[in-house]
C-alpha cells in the first residue's frame, strides 16, 4: 500500500515550490484557510468529512527516491539541490481543523495551514481533494438520511464509483452521515463499517428454477437470507417463491430477513408484495429496495405509502449525481514579510470570490436557553472570544444594516488542532464517535435549516475587526477614480 502520495499534487504546486526555493522565500511563513463558497444540493448545510485521510497524508508526507527520479526527468530541469531538499522534506507546520461530523456552511474555514509557503502549498492540492469528495457524499447521505424516517440505509455504490478509492472513502463518508451499512467488503475491513449484501439475479439465473435458487441460498446462509425477487416476475413468481422459502426456513427454527425489490413501480410492488407477506404470516420480513435511489425518489415513495423499510442507495450517492463537485478552495490569508505576517486577499471580478483575508478562527454561537445554535462567528485569533454576558454583535456581511444582538449564548470553538509543529496532537476519534458528534450537531439546529427543500439560511456572521479589515484591503486594491478635466 502507498504511504506517500507527495506527488498527488498539481504541477503548478511543484513548480511554485521551485519558484520560491529559486528566490530565497520558500521558508517564509504563510497562512492559507480551505473553504466553499455555495452549499451543494440546494442543502442548508454540509458535513465536514475527510479529516483522517487528510491526517494519514499529511503524516507520511514525503518524497520517495522514486517520485524524485521521477522529477529531475521534468523538462522544467530542476536544480538538483532544489531536489534534495525534498527529499528532505516534512511537514512542519500547523493545521487547524473542524471535527468531522460537523455541520459546516459557505465562506467558513474548514481547515487552516499555517507553516512556509513550500509545505503549505504543497498540501493544497491532496486536502482540497480528499475534503471535497468526502463532504460532498456525506452532505449527500446526510440529506438521504434526514428523509429516511428511521429506515435502515445501505450504501450500495461501489461498482459506479469513480475508482476504489471514491468508493471506499465515500462509503466511510456515508456511514459519518448516518448510513448502516456498505455492501463494499474494503470498507468494511479498513473502517469496522457493517457491511450488507443479499444476492445477484445472476444467482437465481444460475438454476433451473427460481424455487431451487432460493432454497439453495437459504440452505447455505440461514441466518443471512434477503432474496431478490425481481429476476422475473416480482408479485407472480418472485414473491411466492420468496414465501415458500421462508416457510422452509420457519420449519428449521429460522427466519428470513427480506426481500428485495430492484426494479418496477417500487411503491406499488412494496404495498403489495407487504400484503402478500403479512396474509402468509410473515410480517417479520422486511422490504429491501434499490435501483438508482435518492432523496428525491425516497421522499417521494414515502409520500405514496411505499412499505419499504430498508433503502440500499448506490449511483445517485457514490457519485453525488446532480452535482459531482463541492468547489471547495484554499486561499492565502496571511504570508510573511520582513518578520511579519501581513493579511492578504484576493480580489475578483465575482464578488462572490473576494476572500476574507487574516487567520481566522469560527465559533458556533449557540443560545444557553433553546440550546439551538443562532449563528457562526468569525473573528481574529487576537481578539476578546465572544463569551456569555459579553453582548455579541451579529451583522450581515453583504448588508450591515441586517444585524442582531445576542449575550446569553455559549461560544463554541469549531477549529481544532490538529498538528502542531509538525507533530500530530489530535487523536482520531473512532467512527462510532464520529457519527455520533454529528448526530450531536444536528440537534443544535432548527429543522428549518435541516430541511431538504428552500431551507432557511443559516447565519454566518464575520467580526467587525474582520469586516473593517476586509474593506480597508479592498479599497488598497481598488484602482483611484480618473481624474476628468473641467
Amino acid at each position: 500500500m502507498q504511504t506517500s502520495l507527495a506527488l498527488h499534487t498539481d504541477k503548478y504546486q511543484i513548480n511554485m515550490m521551485y519558484a520560491h526555493w529559486a528566490n530565497g522565500t520558500h521558508k517564509r511563513q504563510a497562512v492559507f484557510e480551505a473553504y466553499f463558497r455555495k452549499l451543494p444540493f440546494g442543502n442548508g448545510y454540509a458535513v465536514f468529512a475527510g479529516l483522517e485521510r487528510i491526517v494519514n497524508y499529511i503524516s507520511a508526507l514525503k518524497f520517495t527516491e522514486e517520485d524524485i527520479r521521477f522529477l529531475a526527468k521534468q523538462e522544467e530541469q530542476y536544480d538538483p539541490r532544489f531536489l534534495e531538499e525534498l527529499r528532505q522534506f516534512k511537514f512542519r507546520g500547523n493545521v487547524h481543523s473542524m471535527k468531522e461530523g460537523a455541520l459546516v456552511f459557505p465562506n467558513e474555514p474548514l481547515v487552516r495551514v499555517e507553516g512556509t509557503i513550500m509545505e503549505a502549498q504543497l498540501v493544497e492540492t491532496a486536502l482540497l481533494n480528499f475534503m471535497n469528495y468526502q463532504t460532498l457524499i456525506a452532505t449527500k447521505a446526510s440529506r438521504i438520511k434526514q428523509v429516511s424516517d428511521g429506515d435502515t440505509l445501505l450504501e450500495f455504490g461501489t461498482r459506479r464509483a469513480q475508482e476504489a478509492d471514491a468508493a471506499v472513502w465515500g462509503a466511510r463518508a456515508a456511514y459519518v452521515a448516518g448510513f448502516h451499512a456498505t455492501s463494499n467488503m474494503l470498507a468494511g475491513e479498513r473502517f469496522g463499517i457493517p457491511t450488507a449484501g443479499t444476492h445477484a439475479h445472476s444467482w437465481v439465473q444460475s438454476f433451473m428454477s427460481e424455487q431451487e435458487a432460493f432454497d439453495a441460498y437459504a440452505k447455505v446462509l440461514p441466518d443471512q437470507v434477503t432474496l431478490l425477487v425481481d429476476t422475473f416476475d416480482t408479485l407472480e413468481s418472485g414473491v411466492p417463491h420468496a414465501i415458500k422459502t421462508a416457510k422452509m426456513l420457519e420449519a428449521q427454527g429460522k427466519r428470513m430477513r427480506a426481500i428485495r425489490l430492484d426494479s418496477g413501480d417500487l411503491a406499488y410492488l412494496s404495498i403489495q408484495a407487504r400484503q402478500m407477506l403479512d396474509e402468509a404470516g410473515l410480517d417479520y420480513v422486511q422490504i429491501v429496495a434499490s435501483n438508482d435511489l435518492d432523496e428525491n425518489t425516497i421522499f417521494n415513495l414515502k409520500a405514496e405509502g411505499a412499505r419499504i423499510n430498508t433503502w440500499g442507495v448506490g449511483t445517485q450517492l457514490i457519485t453525488a449525481s446532480d452535482q459531482p463537485s463541492l468547489g471547495g478552495v484554499y486561499k492565502l490569508v496571511e504570508r510573511e514579510e520582513d518578520g511579519e505576517m501581513l493579511p492578504t486577499i484576493k480580489i475578483s471580478a465575482n464578488p462572490e470570490k473576494v476572500s476574507t483575508p487574516g487567520k481566522k478562527d469560527v465559533y458556533r454561537i449557540v443560545d444557553q436557553k433553546t440550546k439551538k445554535a443562532v449563528a457562526d462567528y468569525i473573528a481574529f485569533p487576537d481578539e476578546d472570544r465572544p463569551r456569555n454576558g459579553k453582548k455579541l454583535k451579529l451583522f450581515n456581511p453583504v448588508h450591515p444594516y441586517l444585524k442582531k444582538y445576542v449575550v446569553n449564548y455559549d461560544a463554541i470553538p469549531m477549529l481544532e488542532p490538529i498538528f502542531v509543529d509538525g507533530e500530530q496532537v489530535y487523536e482520531l476519534p473512532s467512527l462510532e464517535e464520529i457519527r455520533s458528534y454529528h448526530r450531536e450537531q444536528l440537534d443544535l439546529f432548527w429543522p428549518q435549516y435541516l430541511r431538504k427543500l428552500n431551507p432557511e439560511i443559516y447565519r454566518v456572521n464575520i467580526s467587525q475587526k474582520v469586516w473593517e479589515l476586509k474593506q480597508k484591503l479592498i479599497d488598497s486594491h481598488m484602482a483611484p477614480e480618473p481624474e476628468h478635466d473641467e
